[in-house]
């Protein structure tokens, strides 16, 4: 699985720092490797990226076996001066409910591809 992520040009929409907390949202015990391919990002990227969210109060981790749990602070306020009064809580509903617009998207192009197939 080696080997650094295709990178994307241009601006996008959403920080990586927004997508890594996403990730974490979605899986709190989920492993940097399997996070920064979700992300398209290198290794060294989420684990600076996890370092910043640390420090500013956003998330927390703890040691568990050979992988780490994480803990994201949901009642954080967003950094922002336009996100004022936003929480971390807000912003991950929003990407949730994005994630699971395009995974139910996903099924039903699935499902209506196997349909057209006879399968």
């Amino acid at each position: 699985m080696g080997g650094v992520p295709e990178p994307h040009t241009g601006w996008t929409f959403i920080t990586n720092h927004a997508r890594v907390l996403a990730a974490i949202a979605d899986d709190t015990h989920v492993r940097v490797r399997d996070l920064a391919a979700h992300c398209r990002l290198t290794e060294r990227a989420v684990q600076k990226i996890i370092a910043d969210l640390e420090q500013a109060g956003y998330l927390s981790r703890r040691r568990e076996g050979r992988g780490n749990t994480y803990r994201i602070e949901q009642g954080t306020a967003l950094r922002h001066p336009a996100e004022a009064g936003l929480t971390v809580a807000s912003l991950l509903s929003l990407l949730a409910h994005d994630e699971a617009d395009r995974a139910h998207h996903a099924h039903r192009t699935v499902a209506g591809a196997r349909a057209e197939d006879g399968s």
